[in-house]
Order: C-alpha cells, then sequence, then structure tokens
C-alpha cells in the first residue's frame, strides 16, 4: 500500500509540473491526489486515528491558506486603485544597461513585500511600454524573474516557501534577513552583471502609451488615492512581522488585521469619493477576483504531503538522505535544483514533515549532535532550504510562478531560455550558496 501511495504522489507530481503542457490547472490534480492519498491513507488501517490527523493537517493548511488569501487581496486592491502604476512610471534610465539595473534591483526589493508572481506581471508588463525589440524585452523579462525569485528568499512574506517556515517557527524574520540578504542579492547581481553585456549599451526608447498599464486610471480629482492606497496596502504587509514578534500570535492573525483595516478605509473612500460605478473598490467586490484556483492548489498540495508524512513515508526518506550525504549542503542544493522542475511548494512542505526542528534533547541523543544542530530554529539547513528552494526555481522557466507568467505573457520559449538564462541563473545559484558558506564560516571561527 505504501508502494501505491507513493506511485500516486509521483504521477500527480507528474501532471501538476505538465500543467503549461495539458492546459489542466494544477489545482485540479492536486485536489484529486490529497483525496486519493488520504482515502488510502485510511485504508491501510488508520481509519481509528484518521479524524484527528484530517483535523490537525487540516488546521497547519489552513493557517497558510488564510494568510495567502489576506495578502493576495491586499495586492489586488493597490492594483485596483492603481497604486502599482505609480511605481512603473517613476522607473528611469540613462541607457538600456542602466535600465536593467534598475527593474532587477527594484524587483528584488518589491518580491520581498509582494510575491513573485505579481512583481513579475507588474515589471514584465511594464517593459511593453519600454522597449520594442522582442530579444531584449526577453532577456530583460528572465532577468526579472531570477530578481523575483530571489528577492522572495529573504524575507518572511517573500514567498509561499519562506511564509510557510516563518509561520511554523522554522525560521525567524530578523534571523532570516541577516543571513540571506547578501546570498540572495549576490544571487541576482552576477546574472546581471553577464546579462548587461548581451543587450547595447543605447540610449532607453520612448515609453509607448498605447500599451496597457498597470492598474486602473482614477480621475485626475482622485490622483491621491492611489498613493494612499499603496502606502496603507504595503504598510499592512509589512505590520505582519512585527505583529508577530509583538504578540507571537500565528501571521495569518496579523494579515487579517491588516485586511480588516484597509476593508474600512476603502469602505470610507468610496462612499466618500463616490467611486461606486467608477471603480469596484471595495474589498468585497476585489475578493471576487482572487486566484482561488492558487489557493485551491495550495489547499491541496499541502493535505497530500502532510498524508505522506502520516503515512511514515517522509520519514524514511529524510533517513536516506542522511545516510547518503549526512551534508546539508548537498540536501538542499538537490532539493534547489529539483525546484526548478517540479514546484517549491510541495518539496518545502516534504522537508518540514521530514525534519522536525531540533531541540536541545534531541541534539543531546543524537549519534552526531553537531549535524543535528544545524536543525534547530534559524539553523543552517533552514536557510539553506529558504534560498535553494526559491533562487533554484529560476534555473528553468517552468520553475517558478514568475517564470511561468514571464512566459504566458512574452510567449518566451522553454528552450530558448534553457540556452541562455539557465546557465546565468545557476551561477548566481552556486555564488549565493558560496556566500553563505563563507558567512557560516566567518561566523564558527
Amino acid at each position: 500500500m505504501t508502494a501505491i501511495l507513493i506511485v500516486i504522489f509521483v504521477i500527480g507530481y507528474i501532471l501538476i509540473a505538465s500543467e503549461h503542457v495539458l492546459h489542466v490547472n494544477k489545482a485540479t490534480f492536486a485536489l484529486i491526489m490529497c483525496g486519493l492519498l488520504w482515502s488510502l491513507y485510511a485504508m491501510m488501517g488508520h481509519d481509528a486515528a484518521i479524524s484527528s490527523d484530517l483535523v490537525e493537517a487540516l488546521g497547519d493548511t489552513c493557517e497558510i491558506v488564510v494568510f495567502l488569501i489576506g495578502a493576495m487581496t491586499i495586492v489586488e486592491l493597490i492594483d485596483r486603485y492603481g497604486g502599482f502604476r505609480i511605481i512603473v512610471d517613476r522607473i528611469h534610465a540613462g541607457n538600456k544597461r542602466k535600465l536593467l539595473w534598475v527593474l532587477a534591483l527594484f524587483a528584488f526589493f518589491l518580491s520581498s513585500v509582494l510575491d513573485n508572481m505579481t512583481t513579475t506581471i507588474i515589471m514584465v508588463m511594464m517593459l511593453r511600454r519600454m522597449l520594442q525589440d522582442q530579444r531584449e524585452r526577453w532577456i530583460f523579462a528572465c532577468v526579472i524573474v531570477i530578481a523575483a525569485n530571489s528577492g522572495g528568499a529573504w524575507s518572511p512574506i517573500g514567498d509561499i516557501t519562506t511564509i510557510m517556515l516563518w509561520m511554523k517557527n522554522y525560521v525567524s524574520s530578523v534571523s532570516l534577513i541577516v543571513n540571506l540578504l547578501i546570498p540572495s542579492l549576490i544571487s541576482v547581481v552576477v546574472p546581471v552583471l553577464i546579462a548587461s553585456r548581451m543587450i547595447p549599451a543605447a540610449a532607453v526608447e520612448p515609453l509607448n502609451e498605447n500599451d496597457a498599464c498597470i492598474g486602473y486610471d482614477l480621475s485626475k480629482d482622485h490622483r491621491h488615492l492611489p498613493s494612499l492606497i499603496l502606502i496603507c496596502g504595503v504598510a499592512g504587509l509589512l505590520f505582519v512581522p512585527v505583529f508577530k514578534s509583538i504578540t507571537h500570535l500565528p501571521p495569518y492573525m496579523g494579515i487579517l488585521l491588516s485586511l480588516g483595516f484597509l476593508w474600512l478605509l476603502t469602505e470610507l473612500l468610496v462612499r466618500h469619493f463616490k467611486l461606486e460605478g467608477k471603480i469596484e473598490g471595495r474589498v468585497s467586490q476585489v475578493l471576487r477576483n482572487i486566484d482561488m484556483s492558487t489557493i485551491l492548489f495550495f489547499l491541496g498540495i499541502l493535505m497530500a504531503v502532510s498524508a505522506l508524512s502520516q503515512a511514515g513515508i517522509l520519514g524514511a526518506l529524510a533517513g536516506w538522505l542522511n545516510d547518503s550525504f549526512h551534508n546539508v549542503y548537498m540536501i538542499d542544493g538537490i532539493i534547489g535544483v529539483l525546484s526548478s522542475i517540479v514546484d517549491n511548494v510541495p518539496l518545502v512542505a516534504a522537508c518540514m514533515e521530514m525534519y522536525p526542528v531540533a531541540t536541545d534533547a534531541m541534539i543531546s541523543a543524537s549519534a552526531d549532535p553537531s549535524y543535528m544542530s544545524l536543525f534547530v530554529e534559524d539553523g543552517l539547513f533552514w536557510h539553506l532550504l529558504t534560498y535553494c528552494a526559491g533562487v533554484g526555481g529560476s534555473l528553468l522557466i517552468i520553475g517558478s510562478a514568475a517564470g511561468v507568467v514571464a512566459m504566458g505573457i512574452e510567449k518566451i520559449s522553454f528552450t530558448w531560455y534553457l540556452k541562455n538564462i539557465t546557465w546565468l541563473a545557476f551561477i548566481g545559484y552556486l555564488c549565493g550558496l558560496g556566500v553563505i558558506a563563507l558567512e557560516t564560516l566567518i561566523i564558527t571561527i
């Protein structure tokens, strides 16, 4: 029966990874896989404990899902009021090489607050107004993908995988930023240095105002509203780590509090400025545009991974990895490469189930205490996992939501990315790993 569980998960994984080929939403396969795995787990003789196991797994998963719903609503609200258009219109550079640096660094820091997919949509759509040459746009778009993925790796709210690890106290916000900011930045700087030689140092073309802009254009009578919503929305997102550190409550409570205040603010604004009919500016209206298929995908895949954990499969896999490699750089490095082929969310979820946070008692009882100490909260293993799962998704264009979005908007081919960009991303990936190793060496001296 255990073999059947593994086969179902592998087949489901392949179908999810083939979403762009099959043209079937990956949430479809995630939900089917989730239902089948838990059904088989119950039939394996665990029907007596299945209720409590399900409630525990669902509770852990729903914490992440509720957080994502809140964060996605706030991001959509900012876009609805045209907040992102303010950012786009203020980006300028003297020539195309300088523009590449500006856009890459901007995407890097923007994705630490927003998710990498939203950041990529904003930046790639903006390229249509700035660049006419397709090859140049492809290079710019791919660099933005790399920057967005790397930018999400060092922030507790920058990527779904960092959110998962942060919410479950595998990493803390301050330690994550301190330890991964420089390596993540290096993983962008190195590819940009190389990519800047692929484009001419020519002047930037005038903006093409005929292409669609990001966000909604409010009338001149309400020109301050986009700035207000942008500031309040970003402040609401940044408030969440502060809220968690002060109250020690789960992050989803902080995001719900921020969303509640924004909901009240927008209700008052719509009523005061009589925006009804001009813009769907209420949160109740914005919620209709939330990508619920993505939410359901996370629900299905996280619950499916929990079923494997309950069946003891992930524990056995962790033991095999430890026996085979016994090196956190090797284990996390492999996971990073795999995240370019399959979604990094189930990979990280599996690791969280495979490797519990080490306690003092576990370290004392271990046959190799120094190795086990790498798995404590904010230990090297978890920082490496955060970096590798996030940055590794850039190795292939299908390896991250950001890459898939850029692929769809600009029609970038898989083989073109593999030939021209993969090696850049891989060099940056290795350089970032080298910086982490150097930081660790300096600390231990």
